[in-house]
């Protein structure tokens, strides 16, 4: 059985198995974009049941070739292609996987597909059978590209602050389903969690404590630049977000000239949305936006930044506009390219800009319709459908999530088309996908699994995989396979009614 999350756009399966039992990593020319490669192949695959894999660099394909024959080893060889994926596919992220008697083996037309292939083997490999059986998987021809560039997971570290260790977990899972964007959303009402050199009392003042009860915390740059690093090797960038001009309050606890009255506000632990917001015309705003995004853009990696301007609803829109304007000038003179929540699409936007839709309630879209033709991207993250926050059902337990947007079981995340959500939207314009998890009621890492899994991975698929190979069947077939895969990782999960486990 080929059984795969996100379903690959080709696959032709065959007859016969490749014994995995002992698998042998070949990673070739890759020593200069990706000499991590092979190692962390071999890694992925050594925690399959019955799967012993290392990594074993030839010095030339006649040895791999002979290897390959072993009756007690096989070999897996990892290789860049420019013709590997689907016929026509211009896709850097594309890749093929051939298992046959020879052995297996993957190329891409990049290092990223090389691992997407890795990704899909993992998922394909059968577990020892009765007796002496040992690991297989079946004879198979993959070639895979992706829907969509943009497949991303946003994780709120701002209501309650998941750390380090916490954030590496949740990367290996958005990878594993060929996700490649986490976006983090640091700063918000309830805590500012990453270090900036020019404003130090931020971290200091203001990442004490959580929405969860907890002690809170914050990214230094150090664990910044690591977990970026961390997330390179595993092809997914980091697109951090400090929100203004609103969600605001744990910068105006810290400085009280941000406020009209010149008094700092009270730290704030609740969960209350639409409350705080700066001042366009006060002489310390600028130079505060300056400073914030200015240290994150040097501190980030990636190409985008993104500045937040969601829920600002005690603001004129002449302001607000103002606020956007700046904002946008600031990430681009950093370096950076923006990105904003739907509501900045009211503001005149420079084109390239990346906008992201989010609000699922009854309104006029116009605006944002009139922004993507005008040369904006768009992020599509509809919160009825992909935000992994919301209960799953009405007996789910109501102290973890929310439900403002809807109940959202696993079916509602999988069954929605893209192209579908903004009436009049250009397609062309669709940039991809994003789920989102917020956490003001999501005290605990397996908190955080629970809500995210299994709907992570119908997302991904949503993003992934073109629309005449999805199917809600089939999806919930595969998916169920993945259980086995979570419980052995100790990975929590929601054992959905939908799904037959």
């Amino acid at each position: 059985m080929v059984s795969v999350i996100p379903q690959p756009l080709h696959v032709e399966p065959g007859t016969h198995h490749v014994p995995v039992a002992t698998l042998e990593v070949h990673a070739l020319g890759l020593e200069r974009t990706a000499p991590w490669l092979g190692d962390l192949a071999a890694s992925l695959l050594s925690g399959l049941d019955g799967v012993a894999a290392t990594h074993d660099d030839p010095a030339s394909g006649a040895s791999v070739a002979a290897s390959s024959g072993s009756a007690t080893r096989t070999a897996l060889v990892l290789r860049i292609d420019e013709l590997a994926g689907p016929e026509g596919s211009t896709s850097p992220e594309r890749y093929s996987l051939v298992a046959d008697d020879a052995g297996i083996t993957a190329t891409a037309a990049e290092p990223a597909g090389l691992l997407h292939a890795v990704q899909t083997l993992r998922q394909l490999v059968e577990a020892p059978g009765p007796g002496d059986e040992p690991a297989r998987m079946p004879h198979v021809v993959v070639h895979d590209a992706p829907r969509y560039p943009w497949r991303g997971l946003s994780v709120d570290v701002a209501r309650t602050f998941f750390g380090p260790d916490a954030l590496r977990a949740v990367i290996d899972v958005a990878a594993a389903y060929k996700l490649n964007v986490l976006h983090l959303h640091l700063t918000d009402d309830q805590g500012w969690r990453i270090e900036s050199p020019s404003r130090p009392e931020l971290a200091k003042l203001s990442s004490g404590s959580d929405t969860s009860g907890g002690t809170g915390g914050h990214l230094s740059l150090a664990d910044f630049r690591a977990l970026q690093d961390y997330a390179a090797e595993r092809f997914v960038r980091v697109v951090p977000e400090i929100d203004v001009p609103g969600h605001i309050n744990a910068a105006t606890h810290v400085y009280g000239d941000l406020m009209p009255d010149g008094v700092a506000t009270d730290a704030y632990s609740g969960i209350e949305v639409g409350f705080s917001r700066l001042t366009f015309d006060l002489p310390a705003t600028e130079p505060f936006l300056r400073d914030v995004f200015t240290d994150l853009a040097h501190a980030t990696d990636g190409e985008h930044v993104h500045l937040g301007g969601d829920e600002v609803l005690k603001m004129e829109p002449a302001e607000y506009a103002r606020f956007v304007e700046l904002c946008e000038r600031l990430v681009l003179e950093a370096g950076k390219k923006p990105v904003a929540w739907q509501e900045a699409a009211k503001a005149p936007l420079r084109p390239g800009t990346i906008v992201q839709y989010w609000d699922t309630h009854p309104m006029d879209l116009t605006y944002l319709v009139d922004a993507a033709k005008a040369g904006a991207r768009i992020i599509l993250s509809p919160a009825n459908r992909v935000y992994l926050d919301m209960r799953y059902t009405a007996e789910s337990d109501p102290a973890l999530g929310q439900d403002w947007a809807g109940l959202v079981e696993v079916r509602d995340s999988y069954d929605w088309e893209p192209e579908e959500v903004v009436p009049g939207l250009p397609v062309e314009t669709i940039e991809g996908v994003e789920a989102a998890v917020w956490t003001e009621r999501i005290p605990t890492l397996d908190a955080l699994f629970t809500m995210l899994l299994p709907r992570l991975s119908a997302v991904a698929e949503v993003g992934w995989t073109a629309p005449d190979r999805k199917d809600w069947d089939g999806f919930r077939r595969r998916v169920a396979r993945e259980a086995h895969v979570w419980r052995r990782a100790g990975i929590a999960f929601h054992e959905s009614a939908q799904v037959d486990w």
